[in-house]
């Protein structure tokens, strides 16, 4: 019973969708060029990757919305806690 579930929501949704010639030869020759099993397969590695571009924007927006809001009195005790961080993990890489 949850094989089948699984299968089923594995499953992907076939749509019709109108494309300009530009946009098909595109993804034509990103099939070939990347010799993908479908064009499908190239568009939808194109969307995920935007959807994740999307996603990471959103999260970089909430940073940098979170530190805009701190008053100085907090923007300078996380100041104090990075300085820390640096002095006792001084070999961690940074990302």
């Amino acid at each position: 019973m949850i094989n089948q579930t699984n299968r089923k929501a594995d499953r992907k949704a076939k749509k019709s969708y109108t494309l300009s010639p530009e946009s098909v030869e595109f993804l034509e020759a990103t099939r070939k060029e990347r010799r993908a099993a479908s064009t499908s397969s190239v568009l939808e590695e194109i969307l995920q990757r935007v959807r994740r571009e999307n996603e990471q924007a959103a999260i970089e927006r909430a940073v940098a919305d979170y530190y805009t809001s701190l008053s100085n009195k907090e923007a300078a005790e996380q100041t104090e806690w990075g300085d820390f961080a640096e002095r006792e993990f001084p070999d961690q890489e940074r990302v």
